[in-house]
């Protein structure tokens, strides 16, 4: 595994210096010159708790917070990879799938503050690094997460610390998951009948099953008796110790709740059972008390009462302490989940670029389950965080950044060269210097948890995202020296119309407005594709490999007319969307499909669409199939493999079609009798439900001279029409 360098300083510096520090160079990015050196906070485990406590004063005092994720994959299949031609629901579908399988592997967070007296903003950018260990005891489930070679590829290019990930990183629960596990612990506490096994005279008797059981049985009577009769007599707690007793290492005399106590060290669970047993039958007043330490440990003893209701008391006193014991295990393993409560307690304006992934990334991880629709999903996160900015939407908003940014691509990076020279590059002369200055503070007395952060690091990549939003924010007019300490910065009025618009992905062409859960189109996207019509659409996958797209529209195309389909889209190697022109030819296609493959004769063979069927494995069914397919939680790596998968055990359209296909038996008859489908009359304007052909049907010669000469099959219908 490759280990980020570290800068380490053996004495605290000044401030002076620190500033100094913070503009030397990182190492080399991969790819791309020297980006400028910014000292930000490591956050694992061991430190968790102290950045915590710090962050909450930064993000007290911060105008907005910058945040990003680094995860440990994008899509789990290409058919996955997000659509220009996605309906807006499939595409929730696929970003929720990468939500869900993905593991979040780092989150970057970084307040910034605007500083009146030096007229600049002051950051601190924090990477915490995450690994979803389970905390909890007594649960031997385990997470399950993807990983995509591309994306562990990428991160390891720019020195991503895999071993500090893996070995250090903070646990999580989300919101969903806490609450289960506190709904679990309430419902064991409840139904314990007793905290302790001698005060149910129910229990079975543990068996004396050999000698050594008989003789430690005998000698711990004994024992207990000596002890009991000390303590009832009014001797010292600890006089058994004068005795020459076998055992005297594995009792420690101690006090319990103000009670006489002995603590029982180095026995075997069998001999604590057949402990607790003597205590049962043989001493009323005294009382076996596990209890556990923080790290799980547990403790035994043997507790002497006064009187039954003292031992009742004492009872109720050490189930209650349990209780609490488990609700701060439980909260202990919220552990990274306490920084996500943080923001959206504070309720800070959030800012993230491109940051629609992310956002899911933090509800699937933080909160729980995503809803099914991204309407839920919007009105949802809206509730936990009410102020969230993209910059690529802020970008996309700016005339005068689209026009300095036409020929560069959209990424984080490009921006910020583009937006934060001095930031990006110090020792390059530029004669555009960004209207706002940003300064990194680092806190001198911890130094050794900070190191030069680099592209794609969660912490460094939340401190350009800021940097990048203040110099857009500078371009939309927004004055920050007239920027208070308890200003709203997302309640500004050049700002304001520009909150909660997400573009769910890069090629969408529409922004999601959080607040209303609906999509918007995107004045600034330019569609590389006509305008989708989904419910002139059919799927179709299982073709051979040598059928390419152009062969699907060209054998669609000599059937139903030349312009009958407007676009052929692939989804992948093994699957394509078909748009026809007109919504009837959908089901006109798949009738015929229907009818083609129940018939065994040469009009099947030498059909034009026998090139699409060819193999016997082609499927086909309306765009809804597609949404079904998508929303299953099957993962195949080829949409032909998911789609089979999936529709064999559903009741999918595409299902309801094959078997449809099985009566279509009758159908091949009247097409081998010179007539079609009867839908496929439907579409070219017959009303007669005779099976003689007539001046508009379609004759079996009207397909070989359509196979002859070129002429499509519904050409002889449009002409008599």
């Amino acid at each position: 595994m490759l280990i980020r360098r570290r800068r380490r300083f053996l004495r605290a510096p000044s401030i002076a210096l620190l500033s100094r520090l913070l503009s030397s160079s990182p190492p080399p990015a991969a790819g791309g010159g020297e980006a400028r050196g910014v000292a930000v906070k490591q956050v694992t485990r061991g430190n968790l708790a102290d950045a915590l406590e710090e962050l909450r004063a930064r993000v007290r005092d911060a105008a907005f917070v910058g945040v990003d994720l680094e995860m440990s994959g994008v899509t789990s299949a290409p058919w996955r990879d997000t659509l220009e031609l996605d309906r807006a629901d499939v595409r929730y579908l696929k970003l929720r799938d990468s939500a869900e399988r993905f593991a979040a592997l780092q989150l970057g967070v970084c307040p910034f503050r605007w500083d009146p007296a030096k007229s600049a903003f002051v950051a601190h950018p924090h990477n915490f690094f995450i690994f979803p260990h389970n905390k909890l005891l007594n649960d031997c489930s385990s997470h399950e997460f993807l990983c995509q070679t591309t994306s562990i590829d990428f991160l390891a290019k720019y020195q991503f610390d895999f071993n500090t990930c893996f070995r250090e990183g903070i646990y999580y629960l989300s919101r969903t998951q806490e609450e289960k596990a506190l709904q679990k612990l309430y419902a064991l506490h409840n139904n314990e009948t007793s905290a302790y096994p001698n005060t149910s005279e129910e229990e079975e008797d543990v068996p004396l099953k050999s000698a050594a059981d008989i003789l430690f049985t005998e000698r711990m009577k004994i024992k207990f008796n000596e002890w009991h009769k000390s303590i009832v007599s009014n001797q010292r707690v600890d006089d058994h110790r004068s005795g020459n007793f076998k055992f005297t290492d594995q009792f420690q005399t101690v006090f319990f709740k103000m009670r006489p106590a002995i603590m029982l060290n180095g026995f075997t669970s069998h001999q604590l059972k057949l402990i607790q047993q003597i205590l049962k039958k043989h001493f009323k007043d005294l009382v076996y008390v596990c209890t556990f330490l923080e790290d799980g440990i547990s403790e035994k003893r043997v507790v002497y009462t006064d009187t039954n209701s003292d031992k009742i008391l004492l009872i109720k006193d050490v189930r209650g302490d349990i209780l609490k014991s488990r609700e701060a295990i439980v909260k202990s393993a919220v552990g990274i989940r306490h920084v996500i409560d943080l923001l959206a307690s504070e309720r800070k304006l959030i800012v993230g670029h491109s940051c629609f992934l992310d956002i899911a990334q933090i509800y699937s991880k933080f909160v729980g389950p995503l809803p099914s629709s991204m309407e839920d999903f919007a009105l949802s996160i809206n509730k936990i965080f009410p102020h969230i900015a993209d910059t690529r939407h802020l970008m996309s908003v700016n005339e005068a950044v689209q026009y300095r940014m036409r020929h560069k691509s959209k990424s984080l990076s490009s921006a910020f060269s583009l937006l934060c020279p001095t930031l990006h590059a110090p020792n390059e002369n530029s004669s555009t210097l960004p209207p706002v200055k940003i300064e990194v503070e680092a806190d001198e007395t911890v130094l050794s948890c900070f190191t030069s952060g680099a592209k794609h690091e969660a912490g460094y990549d939340a401190f350009m995202t800021g940097c990048v939003f203040v110099q857009l924010c500078a371009c939309l007019g927004i004055k920050f020296e007239h920027l208070s300490p308890l200003e709203n910065l997302a309640t500004n009025i050049n700002l304001k119309k520009h909150i909660n618009l997400l573009a769910p992905c890069f090629n969408s062409g529409t922004v999601l407005d959080l607040s209303t859960g609906m999509e918007r189109p995107d004045p600034g996207y330019k569609f590389r594709y006509p305008a989708a019509v989904y419910d002139n659409a059919v799927l179709i996958w299982g073709f051979q490999s040598k059928v390419r797209p152009k062969d699907i529209k060209d054998c669609i195309c000599k059937v139903f007319g030349r312009d009958s389909v407007t676009l052929v889209f692939p989804i992948d190697s093994t699957a394509v969307l078909v748009q026809f022109s007109k919504q009837e030819s959908v089901n006109s296609f798949l009738d015929l499909k229907a009818t083609l493959e129940g018939a065994d004769t040469a009009i099947s063979v030498l059909h034009p669409l026998s090139t699409i069927l060819e193999g016997g494995k082609t499927r086909a069914a309306k765009y809804d199939t597609y949404r079904d397919i998508c929303r299953s939680s099957v993962s195949m790596f080829s949409f032909a493999d998911q789609a089979e998968a999936v529709c064999s055990n559903s009741n999918s359209g595409f299902k309801f079609k094959e078997s449809s296909a099985a009566d279509g038996s009758r159908e091949c008859e009247s097409a081998l009798d010179g007539t079609v489908p009867a839908s496929v009359k439907q579409s070219g304007g017959t009303k007669s439900d005779s099976k003689n052909q007539g001046d508009n049907d379609i004759s079996y010669q009207d397909i070989l001279d359509a196979l002859q000469d070129g002429k499509t099959l519904f050409g002889k219908r449009m002409r008599n029409t």
